[in-house]
C-alpha cells in the first residue's frame, strides 16, 4: 500500500444530518420574546438579531420552539416555563436524541466513502451532553462495529473540536496505513435554551445555536475514483485576552454559554497571523487558496475572516449558506461546510482549501487541505 508523506491523511467520506423539527429564525425569536419575559427594549433587540443573524432556519430535537404554549413536550406549558428544566432533564433528552442523529450522519458518511473496509477507530465529539456508557458505545452497537474498535471521546471543547478530532485521526493513520477512522460530531445545542433576560448574552446564544450531527471518514490513502480532501497541515493558537468573552459552563439549568460582542475584535487581532503561519509553513500563500471552509460562528466572525484573508463574501458563500440554513451547530458545523464545497464547488485536483474555527480559550484552530481526485 502506498505511503503519502506529504499529507496527514485523507477525508474520504462526509455525512451530515439534522433533526426533523425545523423552525424559522423569526419563529424562534417569537418563542424567546414570549418566554424570556423581555421588556420592550430587549424585545426590539431580539427582532434586530433575527434580521442581523443571517440565519433563516434552525433545527431542534424538540418541537416546542414552533408550538404555541399548551402543546410543549419538553418545556412546561406556561409563560414562565416553570419549573424550568434542570441538567437532569436536559441530559435525559440528550441521551434519547443524540444517538439516532449521530447514527444517521455516520451511515451517510460511510455510504459516501463507498468502501467496505472495516472501521478500526471511532472518535466521537460533543459538548452539549454526556453519559456513560456513552455515544461511542452506542454507535458501536448501532453501526455494527466490532467491539474491538478503538474509541476516543472529545468532549466540551466547543465549535473548534472537529479540528482536534481530525488531529487525532491524522496521528492514527500516520502510524498505521491500514486504519480507517470514523469521526462523528453531534451537538444538541437547543436543549440548553436559557430564559434569564438579565444575562443579555443568552439572547445572542439562544439566537445562534442549533442541533445537528456530522461525520467524516479519515484514511491513509485517498478514495479511488472520487475526490478526497488531503489534510496538509494544522495550525492553532490561543488568544488569552479573549478567555472571558466565550465560555461554556454547566449551570443548574443546563449548559450556559457566554458569548460577547467582543469576540470578533479579539479574532481580528490574531486570526490573520495564525492563517499566515499555516500557509508559510507549507510554502504557499493566500493567493493560492481556491476554497474556504470557515466555521460560521456568526456573521461578524465571518466578516473578520474575510478581511484577514482579503476575500469577498461570495468566496465564503458555503459558510454563509450553512449558517442560513442550519445556524451554528457547534463542532458539527465544519463538515457541513466541507460537504457543500465537495458537492457544489467546481473542484480540481490540487486545489487548496483553508479552514478555521474558534471556541473557548479563546482558541483558534485551522487546517490546510488539498483536493485529491
Amino acid at each position: 500500500m502506498p505511503k503519502y508523506k506529504d499529507c496527514r491523511g485523507f477525508i474520504t467520506g462526509l455525512g451530515v444530518s439534522v433533526p426533523p423539527h425545523r423552525f424559522s429564525q423569526a419563529g424562534v425569536g417569537g418563542f424567546m420574546k414570549r418566554h424570556m419575559l423581555l421588556d420592550e427594549k430587549l424585545g426590539r433587540w431580539v427582532d434586530l438579531l433575527v434580521k442581523q443573524s443571517k440565519i433563516n432556519f434552525r433545527h431542534s430535537v424538540i418541537p416546542d420552539y414552533g408550538t404555541g404554549t399548551g402543546g410543549y413536550q419538553f418545556f412546561p406549558n406556561n409563560e414562565s416555563l416553570t419549573p424550568f428544566p434542570g441538567v437532569s432533564a436536559r441530559m435525559k433528552a440528550y441521551k434519547q436524541h443524540a444517538l439516532p442523529l449521530a447514527v444517521s450522519a455516520a451511515e451517510k458518511c460511510m455510504r459516501s466513502a463507498g468502501g467496505t473496509g472495516e472501521i478500526t477507530h471511532l472518535i466521537v465529539v460533543s459538548c452539549t451532553g454526556m453519559y456513560a456508557p456513552g455515544l461511542d458505545v452506542g454507535l458501536v452497537g448501532a453501526l455494527g462495529l466490532p467491539g474491538s474498535v478503538s474509541r476516543t471521546c472529545i468532549n466540551f471543547m466547543g465549535c473548534y473540536a472537529a479540528f482536534n478530532a481530525l488531529k487525532v485521526a491524522s496521528a492514527i493513520v500516520g502510524a498505521d496505513d491500514r486504519a480507517r477512522v470514523l469521526l462523528v460530531c453531534v451537538e444538541l445545542c437547543s436543549l440548553h435554551f436559557q430564559k434569564e433576560s438579565a444575562e443579555t448574552n443568552h439572547l445572542l446564544t439562544n439566537m445562534l445555536f442549533a442541533d445537528g450531527a456530522s461525520a467524516a471518514l479519515v484514511e491513509a490513502v485517498p478514495s479511488s475514483g472520487k475526490p478526497s480532501f488531503a489534510v496538509v497541515d494544522y495550525a492553532s493558537d490561543l488568544f488569552p485576552e479573549g478567555k472571558d468573552e466565550m465560555t461554556w459552563e454547566i449551570s443548574d439549568f443546563g449548559f450556559a454559554m457566554k458569548l460577547t460582542g467582543h469576540v470578533p475584535e479579539v479574532l481580528r487581532n490574531g486570526v490573520g497571523g495564525v492563517l499566515e503561519r499555516l500557509l508559510q509553513a507549507n510554502n504557499t500563500g493566500m493567493g493560492e487558496v481556491r476554497h474556504f471552509a470557515f466555521h460560521p460562528g456568526g456573521p461578524r466572525v465571518l466578516e473578520v475572516l474575510e478581511k484577514a484573508c482579503n476575500i469577498s463574501p461570495s468566496a465564503n458563500r458555503w459558510a454563509y449558506e450553512t449558517l442560513r440554513d442550519f445556524g451554528n451547530m457547534s463542532s458539527a458545523t465544519l463538515f457541513f461546510v466541507l460537504q457543500k464545497i465537495m458537492e457544489n464547488e467546481v473542484i480540481k485536483a490540487g486545489d487548496l482549501v483553508l479552514s478555521a474555527a474558534f471556541g473557548p480559550g479563546l482558541t483558534c484552530e485551522s487546517a490546510l487541505l488539498r483536493v485529491t481526485v
